[in-house]
C-alpha cells in the first residue's frame, strides 16, 4: 500500500444500510477528523481490497486499516470496530473494552449480524455517496 495513504481508513459497503449508519455514528464523533472513510464500491476500495487479497464483491466485515510502524496493519471484523471506538473521544471509546471478550466469541456474533445485515437493517439501491462536507473525509482513488 502506497505511503501516501491516510494514517486511519475504515473501509465499508456502501449498500448496507447498517455499514452506513456505522460511519454517520463515527463522523458524527469523530471531529477532529482522525478516521478516513473509503466506499469498497469505490474504486480506491476496490483497490485497497485487491491489495489485502479480499473478495472485490462480498463485503463480510468492516476493514479498518491503521498506520503502525510505516505501513497499514488491517483489522477485520469485531477487532475493527473496537478499534475504531477506542479511537473516538468521548462515552463511544469506553466500548473498546469489550476487547475483553475473547475474538472468537465477538466474531461470532459479528458474522451472524454481518451474515444477516441486508435482511435485518435493508440495503440501499444505489452506493452512498459523501455529501459536499464530508468529501474530505472520504478516500475515493488512490494516486500512484
Amino acid at each position: 500500500m502506497t505511503a501516501a495513504l491516510p494514517d486511519r481508513i475504515i473501509l465499508f459497503d456502501s449498500l448496507c444500510n447498517l455499514c452506513n449508519g456505522w460511519v454517520r455514528f463515527v463522523l458524527q464523533r469523530d471531529q477532529s477528523a482522525v478516521f478516513t472513510f473509503c466506499r469498497a464500491q469505490s474504486p480506491a476500495g476496490q483497490q485497497l481490497l485487491a491489495d489485502l487479497g479480499l473478495p472485490l464483491d462480498e463485503y463480510e466485515s468492516v476493514v479498518y486499516l491503521e498506520r503502525e510502524s510505516g505501513s497499514h496493519q488491517p483489522y477485520f471484523k469485531s477487532e475493527a470496530a473496537l478499534r475504531v471506538l477506542g479511537g473516538l473521544p468521548g462515552a463511544a471509546r469506553h466500548l473498546r473494552l469489550l476487547r475483553a471478550i475473547p475474538p472468537v466469541i465477538r466474531d461470532a456474533v459479528y458474522d451472524i449480524i454481518a451474515r444477516n445485515r441486508y435482511r435485518l437493517f435493508g440495503r440501499r439501491a444505489t452506493c452512498r455517496l459523501p455529501g459536499e462536507a464530508e468529501q474530505t473525509r472520504f478516500l475515493e482513488t488512490i494516486d500512484e
